[in-house]
């Protein structure tokens, strides 16, 4: 067992708020120079940008941190719910049934910027038309019942800030909603984020949100482990085995 450092919220140029430079395989090798051990992509709405992620952590080899597929889910209440999996499919089928739930009409890349899927040698494939940037009118616990259907963890975003969190659209974290943890912004101090919980036992999780490559790592969650897998994080969230959450990190 030993600490290992993971961001679990990254975007990529996928997410229309990305510069371009935020390329999958950037990011992986950005989290690699900065000794992450775990780190999980979480575009907007899509998952398109995991494969690429995963291709250029193979090609780094043992220097690569474990990379999860995932998503930012967007809720029909506009809260944004981490969707963290263990493997692409289950991370793709939950793409599915987002892109199935979000609000119609295209992108405007002159509005929000342009949706980039790439490929793991930092070239542009296509652009995803979709409003990445809207809502799905799926609620807040069908998304969870959803990501929790398909083996994955489901985190409530950035639970401290005004705009785009459980507590800033609903006033609260909603006691019956079955989270497996609550995330604070790098902005938050860990004891600010604790009072948020409102005595819900509920792991705290700390993540950079990057979507510039100079945020990734910002801040980071130390988890106790017997090594980098989804198995062991989902271990550590629900504090089972020895494992759990160590601490909270963050680069000055």
């Amino acid at each position: 067992m030993r600490v290992h450092k993971a961001d679990l919220h990254l975007h990529t140029c996928l997410s229309p708020c990305g510069g371009y430079d935020v390329t999958p395989a950037s990011v992986v090798g950005r989290a690699a120079e900065l000794g992450l051990d775990i780190i999980a992509i979480t575009d907007h709405n899509s998952a398109e940008n995991v494969a690429p992620a995963l291709e250029a952590a193979r090609r780094l080899g043992a220097k690569a941190p474990l990379v999860l597929p995932g998503l930012e889910v967007t809720t029909a209440e506009e809260a944004h719910l981490l969707a963290i999996f263990g493997d692409l499919a289950s991370a793709l089928t939950m793409q599915a049934m987002v892109y199935g739930h979000l609000q119609g009409g295209p992108n405007n890349p002159d509005v929000f910027g342009q949706q980039i899927v790439a490929n793991a040698d930092d070239e542009v494939e296509e652009f995803n038309p979709r409003l990445l940037i809207g809502a799905t009118d799926l609620p807040v616990q069908m998304v969870v019942r959803r990501i929790h259907g398909l083996g994955g963890l489901a985190v409530a975003c950035h639970v401290d800030r005004p705009a785009y969190s459980l507590i800033g659209q609903l006033g609260m974290i909603p006691p019956e909603l079955d989270l497996d943890a609550v995330e604070i912004s790098w902005r938050c101090a860990p004891e600010k984020g604790r009072e948020l919980l409102l005595g819900r036992e509920l792991p705290l999780l700390t993540d950079s949100d990057a979507h510039a490559l100079d945020d990734v790592g910002r801040v980071w969650n130390e988890l106790n482990l017997e090594s980098a897998s989804f198995a062991e994080l989902a271990l550590a969230v629900q504090g089972q085995e020895g494992r759990g959450v160590a601490g909270l990190g963050r680069r000055e």
